[in-house]
């Protein structure tokens, strides 16, 4: 019997209005995230050994009615579905501009989640070049504390630094390949 495993992509933030992404050097976080996610969801599919669940099919897809809504619906759909793992992409943001490099958030450091994090993680950094700001715990974060699977917060890259921009700008398919990569060395596929 083959492993088929159940993989959700949440490409966070909303296309516009509530719940929409951090902005910088001409780029918006959730048209970043929207088309990575895309990516990941083709490369997975062409394997073979997954289902993938998109939060955002459609560019012009909108989830919930608020910020608060608009998780719970993401969390609601893996939940229902049964996804394996949860995998929310965002690219981060700080007033300072210096801020660079990749980061992942885990609710528990014991969680399958930590050592998928930490293989795609190694990926970005070594594919991408960014700097390696660790897979890091959050019990804050509502995507990790109410999903039924394990689940992570992948922080792509800074989108108000130059240089991670470009990188975002350009480099989205080497993001998603990169993630990619990570699952299928944890599942040693």
């Amino acid at each position: 019997m083959i492993n088929i495993y159940k993989i959700f992509i949440d490409q966070g933030h909303n296309p516009q209005g509530f719940n929409a992404g951090a902005e910088g050097n001409g780029l918006r976080e959730q048209d970043v995230v929207y088309q990575v996610g895309i990516y990941l969801a083709e490369l997975l599919r062409e394997n073979g050994d997954f289902e993938v669940m998109l939060s955002r099919p459609e560019p012009d897809t909108v989830l919930g009615t608020s910020n608060s809504t608009s998780l719970q619906q993401r969390v609601t759909m893996a939940n229902n579905w049964g996804a394996d793992y949860f995998i929310s992409i965002h690219a981060n943001a700080s007033e300072n501009p210096q801020a660079n490099g990749t980061e992942i958030y885990v609710y528990s450091r014991s969680s399958p989640a930590y050592a998928m994090a930490e293989n795609i993680q190694n990926q970005i950094v070594s594919r991408l070049g960014t700097r390696d700001l660790g897979v890091k715990e959050n019990t804050s974060l509502y995507v990790l504390r109410r999903t039924a699977m394990p689940a992570m917060l992948i922080e792509l890259a800074f989108i108000t630094n130059p240089s991670d921009a470009q990188l975002l700008r350009y480099d989205q398919y080497q993001f998603a390949y990169a993630i990619y990569q990570g699952i299928l060395n944890y599942l040693g596929l």
